[in-house]
């Protein structure tokens, strides 16, 4: 067995968010051991959650699909190492018309997703640019999400283009996030549902719907 597989507790985790099959173990084994060979000269995630990424990551990430098991069409802004972008795409991969776009500027981390995506037969769809320019081109997303790729108020304006279009807000948060909802007022008018995580104490996973630009009078 792969010393990159979960151990039991950590299956124990992840079954309690959402059933997982144990094809999708296998495939998330693989990502999540080609994360740490890369992890060595491309920095994907914090170093020191390395040792917990089942448990840190990986579950964190399944909390979204939770939340949507009926969504086809993602989109992930600022995929870095591809939370939680590729597991998405590694979850959806049996399923017919299915696709999750992970949108990154860095290189490096693109030249990973592209080739975790391949290896692990997903169903992800890699996008080498900045956000403003890629979310132009993407149609038909039924739910975006973000994962520290920045304050809210920033992240409003990087998803504003899905969710104009349809498109569910999905963006993890940590205890700070009641600051960063408040930074929004008088700037954005939404409609927000706050998700407690299941995996980080004080964090949330907050829905947005109906997003709006209030323009200066």
């Amino acid at each position: 067995m792969s010393n990159s597989a979960p151990t039991q507790s950590e299956l124990d985790l992840l079954k309690s968010i959402y059933p997982v099959s144990r094809e999708t173990i296998e495939r998330l084994t693989v990502y999540v051991d080609r994360l740490k060979v890369w992890q060595q000269k491309t920095n994907l995630v914090s170093t020191a959650t390395l040792d917990t990424i089942w448990s840190r990551h990986i579950a964190d990430s399944l909390q979204c699909f939770a939340l949507f098991p009926d969504m086809r069409q993602w989109a992930d802004l600022g995929s870095g190492g591809g939370l939680p972008g590729m597991v998405l795409a590694i979850l959806l991969a049996d399923e017919d018309g299915a696709k999750v776009h992970l949108v990154e500027s860095n290189q490096k981390k693109c030249a990973f997703l592209r080739g975790i995506g391949r290896q692990t037969e997903s169903v992800a769809t890699i996008h080498c640019g900045r956000i403003e320019s890629e979310t132009k081109q993407l149609l038909g997303i039924e739910v975006v999400t973000a994962r520290a790729l920045t304050v809210l108020p920033g992240v409003f304006e990087y998803s504003l283009p899905l969710i104009e279009r349809g498109a569910i807000g999905l963006f993890h948060k940590g205890r700070d996030y009641q600051r960063e909802v408040a930074d929004c007022s008088g700037l954005w008018k939404f409609d927000l549902v706050e998700h407690p995580s299941k995996v980080e104490a004080d964090s949330v996973l907050l829905e947005i719907r109906s997003l709006e630009k209030i323009e200066p009078k």
